[in-house]
C-alpha cells in the first residue's frame, strides 16, 4: 500500500527544518515546475504556490510548457529544463509513456523530481502532491446522484491516457454502479481542445440526445458545455465540473453549470517546491532508490492536498479566498 502523509504532517516537518536552521541556500538554487496548458487559470494559481514558496526559500523558480495540450511539447519542454541541470523539477504529467524515461533520467542525473496534480507512478518520482482523484471522481458522482434522484443518462469528457482523469472516471463509475438507474451513455476524448467539447455539446443538443447530466472531468471543458447550453437556451442539465476557471465560477453564478470540485494547485506546487528543497539539502541515498516500498522512508509517496465542492453557495467565498491567496 501506499505511504500516505497528510498535508498538515509534510508542512508541519517542513517548518520544523526551517525553525530549526537547515544549510544557507545558495543563490544559484532553481526549480523548474513542467506542466501544460501553462495559461489555463489553473496553472496560474500553481504558479503563485510556486513564487510563494520561492519567496520564503529565497531561491529561484519557473513554471514552464506549452500553451496547449501536448504531452510531446512538455517532453521537450522537460528535456530542455533537464540541460540547465535545476536544483529539483516539479512536473504535472500528462502522458505518463511519454515522459516516464524523461523522469528517470532525470533522477539517475541526481535530479528531484516530484509529480503534482497529475502523477507518473510507474516512474522513478519520489512523491506525488495533488488530489486523491479517485475521491474526486466518487464526489462528484455523488452530485449527479443527489441531483438526478438516481436515475439519466451521462456524458463524460475527458482526455485519454492521462493518470488523474482515469482515476476520476473510476471513482464516478463506481458509484454509478450502486444506481443502476444512472448510465453514462457516452464517454468524449477532448483530446485537450475546448472546441471539441462545445462542438460535441451542440451536437447533442441539436440532435435532441437524452442527455440528464454532462461530466467534465478536465478544467477546460465544462466552460464551454455552459457556453452552449446558454446560447441554446437549455434547461434542466445537471453539470459537475473540474476545477475553478473563471468562466466556471461565472457559470455556477448564473446556474448553468451545477457545482465544480475545486483542487488546490496553489499548495501541490508551494508543497512540491518546499519537498524538492528538503531533498536538495538532505539528500537522499540513494535517490533512485524505490522510497515508496521502505517502511522508514523520510519523503512521502502521496501527500493529498484535498478538494472543494464549490457550487452557488460558496462560490464567492471561494473567489474572495482565491484572490487573497494569488495577491502579489
Amino acid at each position: 500500500m501506499s505511504q500516505t502523509v497528510s498535508t498538515t504532517l509534510l508542512a508541519a516537518s517542513l517548518l520544523t527544518l526551517v525553525s530549526c536552521g537547515g544549510p544557507q541556500h545558495a543563490v544559484t538554487e532553481k526549480y523548474f515546475l513542467v506542466a501544460t496548458n501553462v495559461k489555463v487559470p489553473y496553472w496560474q494559481q500553481a504558479s503563485a504556490g510556486l513564487y510563494r514558496a520561492a519567496a520564503q526559500f529565497q531561491v529561484k523558480a519557473e513554471l514552464v510548457g506549452p500553451d496547449t495540450y501536448d504531452p510531446k511539447a512538455q517532453h521537450e519542454q522537460f528535456l530542455a529544463v533537464l540541460a540547465k541541470k535545476p536544483t529539483g523539477i516539479l512536473v504535472s504529467v500528462s502522458d505518463p509513456a511519454v515522459l516516464n524515461a524523461d523522469i528517470n533520467d532525470a533522477i539517475a542525473q541526481g535530479i528531484p523530481v516530484v509529480t503534482v496534480d497529475s502523477d507518473a507512478p510507474q516512474s522513478k518520482r519520489l512523491a506525488f502532491i495533488g488530489t486523491d482523484n479517485y475521491r474526486a471522481g466518487v464526489m462528484g458522482a455523488k452530485i449527479v446522484v443527489g441531483k438526478l434522484q438516481g436515475k439519466g443518462s451521462v456524458v463524460v469528457f475527458t482526455i485519454e491516457g492521462q493518470t488523474n482523469l482515469n482515476e476520476r472516471l473510476h471513482g464516478y463509475k463506481d458509484i454509478f454502479e450502486t444506481h443502476p438507474g444512472i448510465k453514462i451513455t457516452e464517454i468524449v476524448n477532448m483530446q485537450g481542445d475546448p472546441r471539441i467539447v462545445f462542438d460535441k455539446t451542440k451536437e447533442l443538443l441539436e440532435k435532441k440526445a437524452k442527455v440528464d447530466a454532462i461530466v467534465c472531468l478536465e478544467a477546460i471543458a465544462c466552460p464551454e458545455v455552459a457556453d452552449v447550453l446558454e446560447r441554446e437556451k437549455a434547461a434542466g442539465v445537471v453539470v459537475v465540473a473540474m476545477d475553478t476557471d473563471q468562466r466556471t465560477l461565472d457559470a455556477i453564478q448564473k446556474g448553468l453549470i451545477t457545482a465544480t470540485i475545486g483542487q488546490k494547485p496553489f499548495s501541490m506546487a508551494f508543497l512540491g517546491l518546499k519537498l524538492l528543497d528538503d531533498v536538495h539539502h538532505h539528500p537522499l541515498a540513494p535517490l533512485d532508490k524505490n522510497w515508496s516500498q521502505d517502511s522508514f522512508a523520510p519523503v512521502p509517496t502521496f501527500v493529498d492536498t484535498g478538494a472543494t465542492l464549490i457550487d452557488r453557495s460558496n462560490v464567492e467565498q471561494f473567489v474572495e479566498a482565491r484572490n487573497s491567496a494569488t495577491a502579489k
